[in-house]
């Protein structure tokens, strides 16, 4: 326990002044302005990743089917799930396309500065 009683905040202050105190105008100054660029890239990746998700429901609901269903009941249904299935399908789809244009402009973009 001797290590740890050796530190103290009113000595480490001290050492600060002392050491601030033999220091040229021009180096405070780069000091502080280190002290500046290094806390804003420290705040700007803590605000950045604190961002939350968009929240969409998506409930799925189905139906309880018995299990005496016919052959032609079955393809029944499919054929009135099949456009909406479809619809789903298309729409990802888009959402995909548009996603992979982004990266494929940006992908341009960093070529063009040589990366």
């Amino acid at each position: 326990m001797g290590f740890f009683s050796r530190f103290s905040p009113v000595r480490a202050y001290r050492d600060l002044r002392l050491f601030l105190s033999h220091r040229r105008p021009h180096e405070l100054g780069f000091l502080v302005l280190a002290m500046a660029i290094t806390g804003f890239f420290v705040y700007a990746f803590a605000n950045d990743s604190s961002i939350e998700p968009v929240y969409r429901r998506d409930i799925v609901y189905f139906e309880q089917w018995t299990l005496d269903r016919t052959d032609e009941q079955i393809r029944a249904q499919q054929k009135i799930d099949e456009p909406i299935r479809q619809k789903a399908l298309a729409e990802q789809k888009k959402a995909d396309d548009e996603r992979r244009a982004a990266f494929r402009r940006l992908d341009k973009k960093l070529e063009g500065w040589g990366l």
